[in-house]
């Protein structure tokens, strides 16, 4: 047993559990200009993975992670936000009195959570000299074909979403849950 599994056995789960909450700190400070939301979740998800494999990382590999997984992710990162900001004015006309506006709206809403399941696995397949483009086609492949990890992965969203809802800071680890919970589906499907 190496020195890195046997701490790992010694700490337990709570040591995974606080490296998720320290890279929910990390993903979201770097995601504060939102331009930088997907490479700042790839670089959480990367940390967790050398973390999980036993390897040592800190803010500065966080940090050159960020700046690896940042080239080339501004077209898909636009593209995304375009998306969910085209998605958000759907729910607005629909909600404005449209019949049928209920169930557009529940469309609307499955729609943008298909797009962040497959950013979130885009992201969590990412390494470094990976392309982007090609990581959102294989997501959106491996979204459609593994669909129960597409539900875990949303109902993970679904959580972030309710618990950031009901009381704000809780954002910051529950963002840090939801890369590890990316990162396991993802190493499933291995």
């Amino acid at each position: 047993m190496t020195t890195a599994e046997s701490e790992r056995t010694r700490t337990g789960g709570f040591a995974l559990f606080a490296e998720c909450t320290v890279t929910g700190v990390w993903i979201t400070v770097a995601a504060i200009p939102l331009v930088t939301a997907l490479p700042a979740f790839a670089a959480g998800c990367a940390h967790l993975s050398r973390f999980l494999r036993g390897y040592g990382g800190g803010v500065r590999t966080f940090a050159a992670d960020l700046r690896a997984a940042w080239r080339g992710s501004l077209p898909v990162t636009l593209a995304g936000w375009a998306a969910l900001a085209l998605l958000g004015v759907d729910v607005l006309i629909a909600r404005s009195g449209l019949p049928g506006g209920p169930l557009v709206a529940a469309v609307v809403a499955c729609a943008a959570l298909a797009l962040a399941v497959v950013g979130l696995r885009a992201a969590a397949a990412w390494s470094p000299g990976a392309r982007w483009p090609a990581l959102i086609r294989a997501a959106a492949v491996r979204a459609r074909d593994d669909l129960f990890g597409s539900v875990l992965v949303a109902g993970g969203v679904i959580v972030v979403m309710t618990v950031t809802w009901q009381l704000p800071p809780l954002f910051v680890p529950a963002v840090g849950l939801l890369a590890g919970a990316a990162l396991a589906v993802h190493g499933r499907g291995r």
